[in-house]
């Protein structure tokens, strides 16, 4: 009835059986960017925002966002993880940050949803975070960057 492997042959909604799949090494790095006012970026910077220590927050919210992809995410397989790592890129002639999700397993299916669901938890926790001083951030271009194991063996978006 249809291509896509989360489709049954009635057209409903199915998780995909990945039960013959083998076991394989499998990492997803994913990015996403924040865009803020100059002077928030100082502010988060300095660790002048009131609600307390914004980088370190969000990167333990992002790390909690991999560990939960399952729970938010209907179709994804439930996966044990065995490694996750956030990273900030201070971009300050652009008044950015860049975030960085690397994630790591090893199993029957790959990490990509886990390592967007990563950098996106981490982003809106930053956005949470300094919303009483700037009201007009933008979170974009979440993407995964480059993934490996599995069928499709090791993708790098260039």
């Amino acid at each position: 009835m249809s291509d896509f492997t989360h489709i049954n042959e009635q057209g409903r909604a199915k998780m995909v059986d990945i039960t013959a799949k083998d076991d394989t090494a499998r990492v997803a790095i994913a990015k996403a960017t924040i865009k803020m006012e100059p002077t928030t970026l100082t502010t988060i910077v300095s660790g002048g925002i009131k609600k307390g220590d914004v980088l370190g927050v969000a990167q333990v919210a992002g790390i909690i966002g991999a560990k939960q992809t399952a729970n938010i995410i209907p179709m994804c397989h439930p996966l044990i993880l065995s490694g996750v790592d956030i990273n900030f890129d201070i971009d300050e002639e652009n008044s950015e940050i860049n975030i960085e999700g690397i994630v790591k397993t090893t199993g029957k299916t790959g990490v990509e949803m886990e390592a967007l669901s990563a950098v996106s938890i981490a982003a809106l926790t930053i956005y949470d975070m300094c919303k009483a001083i700037d009201r007009w951030m933008e979170i974009k271009e979440i993407k995964l960057i480059e993934k490996s194991g599995g069928k499709s063996g090791h993708l790098i978006r260039e």
